[in-house]
């Protein structure tokens, strides 16, 4: 993929420049339903978990096992399952909307046009759902007393647990570097090529906007990269499974689950919008229990 990139052509770098000063000299263009939607999408992803797997996994700590039954332990991690593969392909989307509007701007509001991205925002949730069900036949929705959580059985199926690595994991994360990569090296190339009297300016909104959405998908291969990588190990070595220390296990599995509250921090530190409404939301809860 890095190959590809560095041996592109003189002419396509340059219709590349040409094409990227064109967008920032252009008059400012309506995107808020287009940027924001897989937002809002990824914000009701990391929100699923605490509305009903969260308080089940509370309870299983508090009772040292599961005592809600068969029936709550599927759909905890039914959701457990959908929250996660949600995040991942709505971050996906992310990546790609951006590496539209900044390296393919003059396609950008056919290709992404309100409705088009509510219909995008339906398929990835249609995806996530397909991606979800084959746990049932599987049967790999069990509990681990481990992390007090009815989760995925990474030992249940090696051909499964290998298939939803790459396809669940490895693939996403490819298309959304690949998306970064070429973002950052168009925004060198600019840098590098054009005078710094006439050098269009990225303006502060949408710079913001992209390194939010960049630390947002860091912290989430950070996250889940050790989890992932542990079920790939036992898959294609069932004997090594033996070999991880429990506590890895463990802290593996609470690291991936607690990005779901990173991305709030995230918003608030890097976005000063959020962070007003933060602040507004505080202000307004003291008042209220005053």
């Amino acid at each position: 993929m890095v190959l590809s990139i560095l041996l592109l052509t003189p002419t396509l770098l340059g219709n590349r420049v040409d094409m990227f000063m064109t967008y920032f000299h252009k008059k400012k263009r309506k995107t808020v339903v287009q940027r924001n939607a897989f937002v809002v999408s990824l914000a009701f992803a990391d929100l699923v978990v605490a509305i009903y797997p969260y308080p089940l996994v509370l309870t299983a700590i508090f009772h040292n096992g599961w005592i809600a039954g068969y029936i709550h332990c599927q759909i905890s991690g039914f959701l457990m399952g959908l929250s996660v593969i949600g995040s991942i392909f709505n971050i996906t989307g992310i990546a790609i909307n951006r590496y539209c509007y900044i390296c393919h701007n003059l396609k950008y509001d056919k290709v992404f046009s309100s409705s088009n991205t509510m219909c995008y925002v339906m398929l990835v949730w249609t995806l996530t759902i397909l991606a979800i069900v084959p746990n049932w036949f599987v049967e790999s929705l069990q509990y681990d007393p481990r992390v007090y959580s009815c989760t995925f059985a990474q030992s249940v199926s090696s051909l499964y647990t290998i298939t939803v690595v790459v396809v669940h994991f490895i693939l996403p994360m490819s298309i959304v570097t690949y998306c970064y990569l070429r973002i950052w090296i168009l925004v060198i190339q600019v840098r590098r090529r054009v005078k710094p009297d006439s050098r269009p300016k990225i303006k502060p909104h949408d710079l913001r906007n992209f390194l939010t959405m960049f630390v947002v998908f860091v912290l989430f291969a950070v996250c889940w990269a050790p989890l992932n990588l542990i079920g790939l190990v036992v898959a294609l070595d069932s004997r090594l499974s033996r070999a991880i220390p429990e506590w890895l296990f463990t802290a593996s599995y609470f690291m991936a689950y607690f990005n779901s509250c990173l991305n709030a921090v995230i918003y608030g530190v890097l976005n000063h919008n959020f962070r007003k409404e933060y602040k507004r939301i505080v202000l307004i809860i003291f008042k209220f229990h005053c």
